[in-house]
């Protein structure tokens, strides 16, 4: 299991002269923080390897409540200040998934260096590696702080960035669209979507909330009220567009009844035009011989004039009252 450790592991040690970067071939070799005084990064991915993380635990007098944290298997999002060190755990939403599951994510900080542990392989931290690599900005002349702000924002940013990918209704004129089953599941799809962004941001907003009350030594706290405000942000543009696409919908759905109210009025109008001479005709029709008019040789054109007298009077009177 060793031997999947060290391939599941990598080390970036740097200050701001110098940059190591290289893979783990003994785990007795990991010093948290780095003997020469750097900052390190050490990232693990997978959670099956807890002896090796209980060995680190111990080789670095690291808080011994971290063996018990780091053997449970699920972490809700939460803060724990601990001896020198916090322990971070966060459910990271896979915005590069149909389903939109979550992986679990821990994070072991202090002001000298950050452990991070995911639980598969793959992340959007390349970009970070890049600058401390390229030595761009100030990433390497920062604390391990810096390094924490860095890894909660990317995975800010990632999240607005699938987010406004996978905005595919953003661009629709919905005056124009009939509701169909197949419309209404797209709709039902997207709000699911933007339920699922609004919770995985408002639970990285909580965190934020505890790091930024944290009270470490050289560990600075002003990041992480940017980092708020991005979340507060990313919330907001997330509820307004669920509240607009419940706007669009109920309008979608109030021109149908429009235009289906305008449908039965006008079926009303025409069957209030023709009940009463359906009626004449239906008295006409009837076979008796004493009908007034039968036997008149002018009866039927009579009739025919009466029908369109009460015909012009029901258009006159519903013209009169603005039905159509």
């Amino acid at each position: 299991m060793s031997q999947e450790f060290n391939s599941q592991s990598s080390v970036i040690n740097y200050d701001a002269n110098s940059y190591e970067k290289f893979e783990v071939s003994d785990i007795d070799t990991i010093k948290l923080p780095a003997e020469n005084g750097r900052i390190q990064w050490l990232n693990t991915y997978g959670f099956a390897f807890k002896q090796e993380f209980l060995k680190i635990v111990k080789n670095n007098s690291l808080d011994d409540f971290l063996t018990k944290l780091l053997t449970e298997d699920i972490h809700p999002n939460k803060v724990i200040e601990l001896d020198d060190v916090s322990l971070i755990t966060i459910r990271v939403l896979k915005t590069d998934e149909d389903d939109f599951k979550s992986e679990q994510m821990v994070l072991i900080v202090s002001h000298k260096f950050v452990w991070s542990i995911q639980e598969r392989a793959g992340d959007h931290f390349g970009w970070i590696r890049q600058r401390l690599e390229s030595n761009k900005g100030i990433t390497r002349k920062k604390n391990a702080d810096y390094l924490l702000y860095l890894i909660l924002e990317s995975i800010i940013d990632h999240y607005h960035d699938a987010y406004e990918d996978r905005s595919e209704l953003k661009d629709i004129n919905f005056s124009n669209v009939k509701p169909t089953p197949e419309f209404t599941v797209k709709v039902e799809k997207r709000k699911q979507i933007l339920f699922k962004f609004k919770k995985a941001s408002i639970s990285l907003g909580d965190i934020i909330i505890k790091l930024e009350k944290t009270s470490f030594d050289d560990f600075e706290t002003k990041y992480f009220s940017e980092l708020k405000e991005q979340t507060n942000n990313l919330i907001g543009e997330i509820d307004f567009e669920i509240q607009e696409l419940e706007s669009k919908i109920n309008l979608i759905f109030s021109i149908q009844g429009h235009r289906l109210n305008e449908v039965m009025k006008t079926l009303t109008i025409f069957s209030v035009i023709f009940i009463p001479l359906t009626f004449i005709a239906g008295i006409y029709g009837m076979n008796f011989e004493n009908i007034p008019e039968l036997r008149n040789k002018n009866g039927y054109f009579i009739l025919l004039s009466a029908m369109l007298v009460i015909t012009l009077i029901s258009v006159w009177f519903f013209k009169r009252k603005k039905w159509f």
